[in-house]
């Protein structure tokens, strides 16, 4: 009885392990098939088990159709049955992806990241009014935020005004504005409070049950 015992290292590879071997056999079978009008009948029915299986994609779109290509694909495509919709090519399949473009930005001042720099193109792009006005100042001052977080000291607004001007390429220049930006201890007080309010949840107060009588 011993050496009838197989192990799944030695059995046939699943194609797609979550049908299960049974259901692996049941499309193997279904290619032996010499007449198509059985490989239909049997195909058909692989595809109810299939779909009995996974109840809760019924109501997805195209659900149908992606049984259909899972059994062709478990089939190594060498099930010959008529499908209600265009067989997968296996060259498609095998396929590798196109590779994603990641952005490969090195900023130079790398502490104030790199959606400042695309709010600053957006604000290049805006008419002159009140309206830019507060996006230009807006901007400044989280790259003023930004600079402490980088560098816990105090900083002029000159130097911001200089580092806004040149990742502007010279069309943003507020080095003669009469306007300051916000204080760098207000910009930092909704951090520190925040901070504190966190710690206040998450501290939990110990009970101390000693000294209570147990009756």
């Amino acid at each position: 009885m011993i050496e009838h015992l197989e192990y799944n290292s030695e059995r046939e590879h699943l194609i797609i392990p979550e049908y299960g071997r049974h259901l692996q056999k049941m499309v193997n079978y279904a290619k032996t098939r010499e007449t198509k009008e059985e490989r239909n009948k049997l195909a058909q029915a692989i595809i109810s088990v299939m779909g009995n299986l996974q109840p809760h994609l019924r109501d997805v779109p195209d659900f149908q159709h992606k049984l259909w290509d899972q059994l062709f694909i478990m089939s190594n495509f060498e099930l010959d049955a008529d499908s209600p919709y265009e067989k997968p090519s296996k060259e498609v399949l095998s396929e590798r992806p196109e590779t994603l473009d990641y952005p490969q930005n090195h900023p130079k001042y790398r502490f104030y990241g790199n959606n400042i720099k695309t709010m600053i193109d957006v604000a290049n792009t805006w008419e002159e009014g009140e309206l830019k006005e507060a996006l230009v100042y807006t901007i400044a001052n989280h790259m003023k935020k930004c600079f402490l977080n980088w560098n816990k000291d105090t900083v002029e607004d000159d130097v911001i005004f200089e580092h806004l001007r040149e990742l502007s390429g010279g069309k943003i220049n507020l080095l003669n504005a009469d306007e300051d930006l916000t204080d760098a201890s207000s910009l930092m007080r909704s951090k520190k409070k925040y901070s504190s309010n966190s710690s206040k949840k998450g501290h939990h107060k110990k009970n101390n049950n000693r000294n209570r009588k147990r009756y």
